[in-house]
């Protein structure tokens, strides 16, 4: 695959938000009832009130270069998003603002994306196989340093978020279900899916 990323002008950051938040709020009340069978109960309704609140602002944003613009978006999850996904989520986007440069190569973004993935370890005091959203992103980024193409790493992501339905929850609220945990999937582990396949549809279509 080639190295270089599409170019992403302040069209196409605007573009990639916007399908973002329309991908994810479309499928709130799925977020919602995956997050009903283990969590809060509020996962989809926290993630709309986020996304819309980005879209909100959605013309300084995209009016800035692609680190900014991550970056006041992850502010806005971080203020608006209540739960631990806020916190999450803004961190994602917060750690590759930090990493990627206004029009980074495909190498640099999957460094970036490594990087920020780390952070949200980091913060969510997580790792792979702990029924969290981290259980689509490890593999998504695998993947993508392997050089997998749209369709791979939509495949990639849609598998892993299958994955968690058969995982024990060993962080956040489903962690105080045990074993009752088992038999469904993980709500931020969906929603990454969703953001991933919003991605991916957009640089595809940009290419």
């Amino acid at each position: 695959m080639a190295d270089e990323l599409v170019s992403l002008d302040r069209t196409l950051i605007a573009t990639l938000i916007e399908r973002v938040a329309d991908h994810v709020m479309a499928h709130a009340e799925e977020l919602t009832a995956l997050d009903q069978a283990i969590g809060d109960g509020d996962h989809g309704i926290n993630m709309k009130r986020g996304l819309t609140a980005v879209m909100a602002d959605i013309e300084s944003i995209s009016a800035q270069p692609l680190p900014g613009a991550l970056k006041a978006a992850g502010m806005q999850m971080v203020m608006k998003v209540g739960g631990a996904s806020g916190p999450l989520y803004g961190t994602l986007f917060m750690g590759l603002a930090k990493e990627l440069s206004d029009t980074p190569t495909r190498a640099e973004a999957v460094a970036g994306f490594g990087a920020a993935i780390e952070a949200v370890k980091a913060r969510g005091k997580a790792r792979a196989g702990d029924k969290t959203m981290l259980d689509v992103l490890i593999p998504v980024h695998a993947a993508a340093a392997d050089g997998a193409d749209a369709a791979a790493l939509r495949r990639v992501a849609a598998e892993a978020a299958e994955a968690t339905i058969g995982m024990q929850a060993r962080r956040g609220r489903a962690s105080f279900l045990g074993e009752r945990s088992l038999g469904h999937m993980d709500p931020g582990a969906r929603s990454c899916q969703l953001l991933v396949e919003a991605v991916c549809d957009v640089l595809e279509d940009a290419a």
